[in-house]
């Protein structure tokens, strides 16, 4: 039997756990203090200050006062205007204002005009004494006359009726007729008494308003902003009364005509106008130009649309201003290229370069002048100073030697049309760069010690990023350095040379450069430079020492360009572009050629030349194989006079090749079957000939090997 109990009845169930129990305590809310009552006046004036505040009432409240104060004003003016017309106030306004600017030839000229009114007033006042006996004698002779006339009408009508009747008919329809005129002048007049008031308050309403003689406050928003608003006289002697020079102010209140004698006329000028401003005494004008920023946002402009220069006649400065925005929007494409058939003169040429603030094209003379362009970092300084050599590369004549020490290819559309390119931002590249500007100064004084009378082709020598030169603390095995400016820094000297006596041959330095200091732009070869030109600059300390003194004394200021905005815009200071008289500086909008278009415009020029073998490192001293190198500087050409090889050997290395003659020449071709030979009356070296000699002569390294 199995022990195994089955139970069949439910056993106890466990006790539970006891479960804890939260008692919770209802507390009621602490009873909240009554809110204060609130006065009902103060409820009143806080509902009279929304209402008087809100946008609706100060609308409304504009509108009336600005069409109240039209017809006011307006009545204002038209009694000004009438008084003027009557009296001689005009003239005494414009001789007071005359004799406060100092201009006495202008005063004594209107206190003429001044006396001859008077004397003209004068007789008409005469002639008032016997104007009512004329007067009544006309009207006795006219009525008597138009009697006459009626009644001879009338005889005329009577005998062609044959009823006598008809003599005074004529006379009875003029009394008649005088008769209804005086019956409707009755029936008008009274609707006339009524309605003639406000037809002129509604006259004195239309001058006040197209005056806009209402406060700045009660005029509309889109005027009293002043955006975009067109430039008048009030205006401009407004801003000139605000600028917070005492004595200008003092004298436009003592002015009888409010200071519009001090304006010339405003002229169109571009996307501008211009006038010039005639100071008061006491007024300087380098007090208005330091007062720029202030005298533009008078003018409801930005301080980059107003331009402030000192023109020849004294104590005048002349205004430019821009519309509003205009100098935002961009010029049209260069002429180099939009026009295919384009073609450069070196002597007698002008460059394309932009246009001025007047709209005008501007075009630049490079004959013969030095070039420095500089600003700061970005603005445009590489794409100005190539469209330039792009134009002159348009002249066949021209030689180029090129050192680019940014080296970001911005100039390789040169390859191939440059002598020598050389492109980098390494000492060894400013080493490069400095020796082609001593070939230089050699090549000018070889030209120097030329006969007299003898014409050398432009050779044009540009270093862009010349910074790079100036601040390369490199020196030679001799010690000297290649940068700074003492007097055996080999940059330094090289750019004083050309500088000095190179435009006499044709020989030009043009040099681009950033950020300018003393450091990285010698004062003396900053001031070597024909042509000086700035992009945006920084500092009005930069300014003066990119432009000189005497520019930025005259109204310059590259430094108040806008970095980034106002990219490729220059100003100017050079004999070799069109300045307006009496201006030291002028403001240009340079086209903006791209890449692109650039090697387009390149493959033009190189089109027009014989083919140009480009150096980009200059090799001295190394062992040369002369025959190889007069096959390199052929290029592409199919045949060199015999001077162009020697010219372009010298070139290559002047070292080996410099003192070469004639006969060194046929001497290292002689037996080679390239001798030189005669073609349209000179002597030429083949290419055919010297690639066929270069394919024919031994292999010196087989010959060695086969021994």
């Amino acid at each position: 039997m199995s022990d195994n109990v089955v139970r069949l009845h439910k056993g106890p169930e466990p006790p539970a756990a006891e479960v804890p129990v939260t008692t919770l305590t209802v507390v009621s809310d602490p009873p909240t203090a009554p809110m204060p009552r609130v006065p009902l006046w103060v409820r009143s004036g806080r509902a009279v200050k929304r209402i008087a505040t809100h946008e609706r009432t100060t609308t409304t409240v504009r509108a009336v006062a600005r069409h109240g104060l039209y017809t006011l004003n307006g009545g204002r003016i038209v009694a000004r205007r009438t008084w003027d017309g009557r009296t001689g106030a005009r003239y005494e306004r414009m001789l007071r204002a005359a004799e406060a600017a100092g201009n006495y030839e202008v005063a004594e000229e209107w206190e003429e005009r001044l006396q001859r009114f008077r004397e003209a007033r004068h007789r008409r006042r005469m002639d008032l004494l016997h104007s009512p006996a004329d007067a009544a004698k006309g009207v006795a002779v006219g009525t008597g006359m138009g009697i006459g006339v009626l009644v001879a009408l009338g005889i005329v009508m009577a005998l062609n009726s044959k009823e006598v009747g008809d003599v005074i008919t004529p006379l009875k329809a003029t009394v008649d007729f005088i008769a209804a005129l005086i019956r409707i002048v009755q029936v008008v007049w009274g609707p006339a008494i009524t309605i003639g008031p406000f037809l002129a308050l509604l006259a004195l309403w239309a001058v006040g308003s197209k005056q806009q003689a209402a406060p700045q406050w009660a005029l509309p928003a889109n005027v009293r902003s002043g955006e975009g608003e067109p430039i008048t006289p009030s205006i401009v002697v407004k801003a000139l009364r605000d600028l917070g020079i005492p004595a200008m102010r003092n004298a436009i209140k003592e002015m009888g005509d409010a200071g519009a004698s001090m304006l010339s006329p405003i002229k169109i000028a571009g996307c501008g106008v211009e006038l010039d401003v005639t100071l008061p005494s006491g007024v300087s004008t380098n007090e208005v130009q330091n007062r720029r920023r202030k005298l533009a946002e008078n003018l409801t402009r930005h301080e980059h649309e107003v331009f402030i220069t000192i023109p020849e006649a004294a104590r005048t400065v002349r205004l430019w201003i821009a519309d509003s925005g205009a100098l935002d929007e961009p010029i049209g494409p260069s002429p180099l290229v939009t026009d295919e058939t384009l073609t450069a003169d070196y002597a007698k040429g002008t460059a394309p370069w932009g246009q001025d603030l007047r709209g005008d094209a501007a075009a630049l003379s490079l004959y013969q002048r030095h070039l420095l362009i500089t600003g700061l970092s970005n603005q445009g300084k590489t794409a100005a100073l190539r469209s330039l050599a792009l134009w002159l590369a348009l002249d066949r004549s021209v030689e180029f030697w090129m050192g680019d020490l940014k080296g970001a290819g911005d100039w390789n559309m040169f390859d191939g049309l440059a002598t020598r390119l050389i492109q980098g931002p390494t000492d060894d590249h400013v080493i490069q760069v400095t020796e082609m500007a001593e070939d230089a100064v050699e090549e000018m004084n070889r030209r120097l010690q030329a006969p007299p009378g003898t014409m050398f082709p432009p050779l044009i020598v540009i270093v862009d990023e010349a910074q790079v030169a100036f601040m390369c603390p490199v020196k030679d095995e001799d010690k000297r350095p290649y940068g700074g400016s003492s007097s055996n820094s080999r940059y330094f000297m090289a750019a004083r040379k050309i500088h000095n006596q190179g435009r006499a041959v044709n020989v030009l330095l043009w040099q681009g450069t950033q950020d300018p200091t003393d450091q990285n732009l010698p004062k003396l070869v900053r001031e070597g430079a024909h042509t000086r030109a700035s992009l945006a600059l920084g500092t009005e300390s930069q300014a003066r020492m990119a432009l000189g003194d005497k520019a930025v004394d005259g109204g310059a200021a590259p430094n108040l360009l806008r970095p980034g905005l106002d990219k490729g815009t220059l100003v100017i200071a050079s004999d070799g572009i069109e300045i307006p008289k009496g201006q030291s500086s002028i403001t240009v909008r340079t086209h903006y050629i791209s890449t692109d278009d650039a090697k387009v415009i390149a493959t033009r020029a190189k089109a027009m030349r014989d083919g140009v073998t480009t150096l980009h490192v200059i090799d001295r001293g190394a062992d040369r194989d002369p025959l190889a190198d007069i096959a390199s500087v052929l290029g592409d050409a199919s045949r060199l006079r015999t001077q162009d090889v020697l010219k372009r050997l010298a070139m290559l290395n002047e070292d080996a090749y410099g003192k070469w003659s004639f006969i060194d020449l046929k001497r290292v071709l002689d037996g080679t079957g390239a001798e030189p030979y005669k073609s349209d009356g000179v002597m030429v070296v083949g290419r055919d000939r010297i690639a066929r000699a270069l394919a024919n002569r031994p292999d010196t390294d087989s010959a060695s090997a086969a021994e």
